[in-house]
């Protein structure tokens, strides 16, 4: 394919984002950037779009890139470079990544959103979970949103050689995600077989990522760093108080920010002081202990800090309209807040609610708990799930090291 000029990838550019919807706002401030970027390579004698063109665009005009670097963007700054590595992106995929915008809805197109409303209802037969179903229909539509950025304009037209152009739009992403997608696809791709929308068994053709999530270390808490995060919190506020008792399930029962978000009332079984619930992930039923300290955090909110409004769910927004969290609020902007009040830092490993469940089960190993036991309280179906929690335990790892003059001795 000939290489298009500048001008004419900012054209081609500008058209997708107004077949994605863009704002006019959004609009004119691409547009006087890109205004600027075309004198700029004029100045220099440039037709085409490069790399080191843009950065020596936005170093000249922003001078940003040493605070990228040190993490220190502001919003406005971060703009900016999105600027750059959007036509950069486009250039290579021919697609705006969605990791540049959020819009509610990511499918226009009547065929595809009536595809995705079948795959829908197919993976809801199927009895998966509410949160893989979320996954797998917003990831395939994601998918289709790149079909018909690529003039595709049904599922008839997919071809491996599409398949393969998506996924390399994944680069850069963790390989959980890249995993995460590619699950997504395949089931998909059986989906529609199913259906005779295509004639061709690409989920056998699309191959997983070769990696096991055995390589990863969990993230996890030191306890000073937890305690400090616990003591940022503003217990006597109606918001603290919430907040208090969702931290100290995650950290203190390993429980799942989702299975947090679903609790109610009749989970709580106060006089055995367990609690009660059917995990979303695994759909197996989990008993776990309710500690004094967390009953008591529970009792704090609900009778000093809960709002008085209609809802089965425990845990409620405490900002209008009030109700429970939505599906796609993980609560990681809730422990980000906290870091940033205790002085920790937010760029050292990746710090979600997920963490705060790794913490605990590091923890756990830490005190000796077999593996089969933490295993339990996690509601792991298998321990292999557990065992990876078994490399954060560094004084054990240590027992394990060789001795290096040993080894040398036998060469």
């Amino acid at each position: 394919m000939q290489e298009k000029t500048l001008v004419a990838l900012i054209d081609d550019l500008e058209q997708e984002m107004l077949r994605l919807g863009y704002t006019k706002g959004t609009m004119n401030f691409y547009r006087r950037r890109w205004k600027m970027l075309l004198q700029f390579a004029q100045e220099r004698g440039e037709i085409y779009y490069s790399e080191r063109l843009g950065i020596d665009f936005v170093e000249k005009h922003f001078q940003v890139f040493e605070k990228d670097f040190n993490r220190t963007l502001s919003q406005s700054e971060t703009q900016e470079l999105r600027v750059i590595r959007m036509i950069g992106n486009f250039q290579l995929h021919r697609t705006i990544l969605r990791r540049y915008y959020k819009h509610k809805k990511i499918l226009t197109d009547p065929y595809f959103i009536e595809i995705s409303s079948r795959f829908k209802q197919h993976c809801v037969d199927k009895e998966y979970s509410d949160v893989t179903v979320d996954h797998y229909v917003k990831q395939s539509a994601r998918f289709m949103d790149y079909l018909s950025s690529q003039k595709v304009t049904d599922c008839k037209g997919i071809n491996l050689s599409v398949i393969n152009d998506y996924i390399k739009t994944l680069a850069g992403y963790t390989y959980k995600t890249v995993e995460q997608n590619i699950c997504s696809l395949r089931a998909f791709f059986r989906f529609l077989l199913g259906i005779g929308e295509v004639q061709t068994d690409f989920a056998a053709k699309t191959p997983m990522v070769q990696a096991r999530k055995q390589t990863r270390i969990p993230s996890v808490w030191t306890v000073d760093e937890l305690k400090k995060l616990i003591a940022a919190i503003d217990k006597g506020s109606p918001k603290g108080k919430r907040d208090y008792a969702i931290i100290l399930l995650a950290c203190r029962l390993g429980m799942r920010c989702t299975d947090i978000k679903n609790l109610k009332m009749e989970h709580f079984h106060w006089e055995e002081k367990k609690l009660v619930f059917t995990q979303s992930k695994t759909r197996e039923t989990i008993s776990l202990p309710l500690t004094p300290e967390v009953g008591w955090a529970v009792i704090d909110y609900l009778k000093y800090g809960r709002p008085r409004i209609e809802s089965p769910y425990l845990f409620v927004r405490h900002i209008a309209p009030f109700g429970p969290f939505s599906k796609d609020d993980h609560l990681n902007q809730l422990i980000k807040r906290y870091m940033e009040l205790a002085h920790l830092p937010t760029l050292k490993k990746r710090r979600g609610m997920h963490s705060l469940r790794h913490t605990m089960a590091s923890m756990l190993l830490e005190k000796e708990t077999p593996l089969s036991t933490i295993s339990d309280i996690l509601g792991h179906v298998d321990t292999d799930s557990t065992a990876v929690y078994l490399k954060v335990d560094v004084k054990k790892l240590k027992e394990c090291s060789l001795d290096f003059e040993e080894v040398t001795s036998h060469e």
